[in-house]
């Protein structure tokens, strides 16, 4: 079946308060998606942002996000009040997500609704069987909140030994000296997964699914590097020996240094793959449709000593192949309802790898111009069993795309898409994409909306600007001629049903 969607972050919707939430302007954007014609729409990662902001760098690839909670719905709970809400000021710009300023205000806005919320969860059987049925992860990512605020937030391989090397007896006594700020963690965690769902919920019954993404690594300062060293590529004294990126792309003339510590395969494979198939249990049950981040990382990876400052000097490692996902379908089912993303330089082992998954990869339009006829990119190229798209988060906008390219390669894609100037370069590559072969198209909402590098979502490689850009309300005025218009042209291209 022939389907289109949107890829837009939660935390760009033009929601109150600094940020996007789960709140009402989530519930708009699925009624939007639902007039346009869509079906998918693609969020990117749920997980705590920690350094950087990133949702691929959260404290826990099992915890959501705090700041997606909506605080209006706490004002319906009487959990808070609206004068509470607005003491704060979330951010001055509302076309930028401030972080700063959400770090220092919203944790306390949300510990005022905990300490209101607290006598009523105590006695609530949803909250008891939220805790029973998380907790093989939830104490864990819930203690390590806690002890990292209780450190000023520094990371963990910089606490006491003690606690650093989880020895019992420090767990056991930070446990009792954080039970406070740990239940307040666990209620934030509740409170996300029920907004969630409640969201989730609606977008069914507009028929719209929920296309999210796991990273193929974890963050190093995370509860799950801390909590399960043993997973990891950790020495004695729990250091990272080797850490994730990759060598010299399009992106980077030195490579990408993610830094995140790499797994512990053989041991990942004696447990059976347990911890990645509770990993992607977990995800699936949040999302209709995942993306595997990295997927050449599973045939083979990047692995740079640590310590360096760029991933110039690393080396390939063999990854799980295909054992991996054979043990995730005896497990989870067959036809696990997963994308690829095999970007990048690809080895004949990653395309068998893809082939034996049977998972649909990437085609991305803004990588299909340069190298030839031959490149798999283009759109005579692309196979029906693929997502094509116009960029990805990683992408610049397409405006922001053609005002940075090269003279040539903008007359030759003007020559490509048979345009007799570049005015309507934006409607050509979406409907490139829309009249694809590929099963599924995905569009970023900038793209409809024409806007620049300023809406510009993730620079790999780069820190400080990235996960910050937001819709402001005046998108509202263009929201019936946008969904009319894409209606038009998801029906033109046969992806609605």
């Amino acid at each position: 079946m022939r389907t289109s969607g949107i890829l837009l972050p939660i935390t760009s919707l033009p929601s109150p308060h600094g940020i996007g939430t789960l709140g009402q302007a989530a519930y708009d954007f699925i009624d939007f998606l639902q007039q346009a014609g869509q079906t998918y729409w693609q969020i990117l990662p749920l997980g705590p942002t920690g350094y950087g902001d990133s949702p691929y760098q959260a404290f826990s690839t099992f915890a959501g996000n705090p700041y997606l909670i909506d605080l209006d719905v706490l004002v319906e709970k009487h959990w808070l009040t609206p004068e509470e809400i607005e003491a704060y000021c979330y951010g001055e710009n509302p076309a930028k997500v401030d972080y700063g300023r959400l770090y220092g205000c919203r944790f306390k806005v949300l510990k005022t609704a905990f300490k209101r919320a607290r006598p009523q969860l105590k006695e609530q059987p949803a909250y008891q069987a939220f805790l029973k049925e998380n907790e093989d992860w939830l104490p864990d990512y819930a203690l390590f909140r806690a002890v990292k605020d209780s450190y000023g937030g520094r990371f963990w391989q910089e606490w006491d030994t003690d606690i650093k090397l989880r020895r019992p007896e420090a767990v056991a006594r930070y446990r009792a000296l954080l039970a406070e700020d740990i239940a307040f963690y666990c209620f934030l965690e509740y409170e996300f997964f029920t907004q969630y769902a409640k969201l989730k919920a609606y977008a069914h019954a507009k028929g719209i699914q929920i296309f999210g993404d796991l990273p193929i690594y974890v963050s190093i300062d995370s509860a799950d590097a801390w909590a399960s060293p043993e997973l990891f590529c950790f020495d004695e004294e729990l250091s990272p020996t080797k850490v994730a990126g990759v060598p010299p792309d399009a992106f980077s003339e030195t490579g990408q240094l993610w830094g995140n510590p790499l797994y512990n395969w053989p041991l990942h494979e004696q447990t059976g793959f347990a911890w990645w198939i509770r990993r992607v249990q977990h995800s699936l049950q949040l999302h209709d449709l995942i993306r595997i981040d990295h997927f050449r990382g599973f045939d083979e990876y990047y692995a740079i000593p640590y310590g360096e400052k760029t991933a110039l000097r690393g080396a390939w490692e063999k990854g799980p192949g295909m054992a991996l996902f054979a043990a995730l379908r005896r497990a989870l089912g067959g036809d696990l309802p997963i994308v690829a993303e095999d970007l990048g330089i690809l080895t004949p082992g990653v395309y068998a790898l893809l082939e034996q998954t049977g998972f649909p990869g990437m085609k991305v339009l803004q990588f299909a111009f340069d190298g030839g006829p031959d490149n798999e990119y283009l759109p005579y190229n692309q196979g029906r069993h693929s997502v094509v798209y116009t960029g990805t988060h990683d992408n610049d906008t397409l405006q922001g795309w053609r005002q940075a390219m090269a003279p040539e390669l903008k007359e030759h894609i003007v020559d490509f898409l048979g345009l007799e100037d570049e005015t309507r370069w934006n409607e050509a590559l979406i409907r490139m994409a829309l009249m694809s072969r590929c099963d599924t198209a995905i569009v970023p909402l900038q793209e409809y909306l024409e806007l620049g590098s300023e809406a510009r979502i993730n620079e790999p490689s780069t820190l400080g600007t990235n996960w910050r850009w937001r819709l402001t309300p005046d998108w509202l005025e263009k929201r019936p001629e946008l969904e009319e218009q894409m209606r038009h042209w998801a029906e033109l291209y046969g992806r609605v049903h």
